[in-house]
């Protein structure tokens, strides 16, 4: 089924030796997805900026039109990590498709937002967003933090990649386009209908034939919120 995915890119100073790379990969993504897709791009430095020509979500964006979208911005500057995944988040909720995701490529943490990574995964948590994370490292680099976008992955029941070679960032962006369209959505209504703002963990086993261990990726949890409209918690899973 179509989805709703943000293509959340890095762009400060020492990303400018991957930027074909990384825009080849996003081409790969798009070329496994659905015509259906909405797709954004959110490109950031220390500044925030929608790549393409306006802030709408397009669907099935032009090859053309998303190569111009990731490499307009000149990669210069400091690292606004954490301002560029809200503005992402803010804007999934304008998206039609029920399934939303963000794809997020950075090679460091963050330098230069205002808001704070406990901020992050709290409203990460109320989305109903995947997020995927694709850490991009050079040997030298000061600011590479690859336990923060681990920690974002896992709170979204998303998945964390730090490839050794970039150019295995193609290879990683199909597969994340095969991993979106075989998932399981699997809803619960709770015992505790309180909604009271807490956070509640969420555990999903699952036993396949003769009693084999499957490895099953989630969301961490749900927070019980009234703006939620439910007592029910959804929790979108990838069965491996």
């Amino acid at each position: 089924m179509p989805v709703a995915v943000g293509l959340v890119v890095d762009n400060s100073g020492s990303m400018q030796r991957k930027k074909s790379d990384v825009a080849s990969a996003a081409l790969a993504f798009v070329g496994s997805s659905n015509p259906g897709d909405e797709l954004f791009v959110v490109n950031f430095n220390e500044n925030v900026t929608f790549g393409l020509p306006n802030t709408e979500l397009f669907s099935a964006a032009k090859p053309s039109e998303l190569d111009g979208a990731l490499m307009g911005v000149p990669a210069r500057g400091k690292t606004a990590l954490y301002d560029a995944i809200e503005t992402a988040l803010s804007h999934l909720q304008k998206a039609s498709r029920d399934k939303k995701v963000l794809i997020v490529v950075s090679d460091g943490g963050d330098n230069a937002s205002t808001h704070t990574l406990n901020q992050v995964l709290q409203d990460a948590r109320r989305s109903d967003a995947i997020i995927y994370t694709i850490g991009l490292f050079d040997e030298n680099d000061t600011d590479r933090n690859p336990r923060v976008l681990k920690q974002i992955a896992r709170a979204t029941g998303g998945e964390a990649f730090f490839p050794e070679q970039i150019g295995a960032v193609i290879k990683i962006c199909e597969g994340i386009a095969e991993d979106i369209r075989n998932q399981y959505t699997i809803g619960y209504a709770s015992a505790n209908e309180k909604l009271d703002g807490s956070y509640r963990t969420i555990k999903v086993t699952v036993a396949g034939p003769h009693g084999a261990n499957l490895l099953v990726r989630t969301r961490a949890g749900y927070i019980a919120s009234p703006d939620r409209n439910s007592t029910a918690a959804g929790s979108q899973d990838g069965v491996r």
